[in-house]
């Protein structure tokens, strides 16, 4: 808990508020903010897309309010791309039917308009608890806890910020990504990371262990994600998804923004 009385975890969220009308966004972004959560806006839904798909968000609260914009296709094509970020969804008190259409468009939730501002705060909690205990990960965009992988940009985030780490730091990482769960032998990760000897008597393997924590953990002394196992090595925490093999998404310059291999309905949004 920190002097304002807000979980640290709650500091550390990071909400993206697509809101197409800039007047409408001022009181809805000030509560917020208010409440201690870092918030973007997106302008339109062309931008909501492209930050959702390459940048890490908590959640995402969508509101397009204008003729051209469709809510229902934005959580559609998030989905399709394997996006897995709660989104709430904004409707009309005087559209119904709305509300379904987001809900069985990929949106986890859905609130109508005009706005009971404690209703919508408590679900925005809401969401976000549920998201901290569920660790996902789409295509070779990886959530592990505060930290965010984005193993096809070679890009790491904690916390909302961009980390950086060494080509021979993040080659480690990935690798353990990729094997988590499993314990990884000190002989393994110095054959399949530095291509050495595996028979080669180094500690390198410790050092480069070492400064991934020191950058990643919240407490280096104690590692919640690369943990140390006696006397046979070291192993990704458990408990992200399956790992998704290669690039799963191509760009398409109609919407200026990443969509997934298969054919997807075309939107503007």
């Amino acid at each position: 808990m920190t002097e304002n009385g807000l979980e640290q975890s709650q500091l550390d969220e990071k909400i993206l508020l697509v809101q197409d009308e800039p007047k409408a966004a001022g009181a809805l972004l000030d509560s917020l903010r208010n409440e201690g959560w870092a918030v973007d806006v997106a302008r339109d839904g062309r931008e909501g897309l492209d930050r959702a798909l390459n940048e890490p968000f908590d959640l995402i609260i969508l509101d397009l309010t204008r003729a051209d914009s469709n809510g229902v296709n934005f959580c559609r094509n998030l989905r399709q791309s394997g996006l897995k970020t709660p989104i709430l969804m904004l409707t009309p008190r005087t559209q119904p039917g709305e509300k379904v259409l987001g809900l069985k468009g990929g949106a986890d939730d859905c609130v109508a308009k005009p706005l009971a501002i404690l209703e919508l705060l408590a679900r925005v909690e809401a969401l976000l608890r549920r998201a901290r205990s569920s660790p996902w990960t789409w295509g070779t965009l990886y959530h592990l806890g505060e930290i965010r992988v984005d193993l096809r940009r070679t890009q790491v985030w904690r916390r909302g910020k961009q980390v950086s780490l060494s080509a021979r730091e993040f080659q480690l990482l990935r690798y353990l990504i990729e094997h988590r769960g499993a314990t990884l032998s000190r002989q393994e990760l110095l054959k399949e990371v530095w291509g050495f000897d595996p028979q080669t008597s180094t500690r390198t393997v410790d050092v480069h262990v070492a400064g991934l924590r020191q950058k990643l953990e919240r407490n280096s002394k104690q590692p919640q994600l690369i943990l140390t196992i006696q006397r046979l090595g070291y192993k990704l925490a458990a408990g992200t998804p399956p790992f998704l093999p290669g690039d799963q998404r191509r760009t398409t310059t109609d919407a200026g923004v990443l969509l997934p291999s298969r054919p997807v309905e075309r939107s503007p949004y």
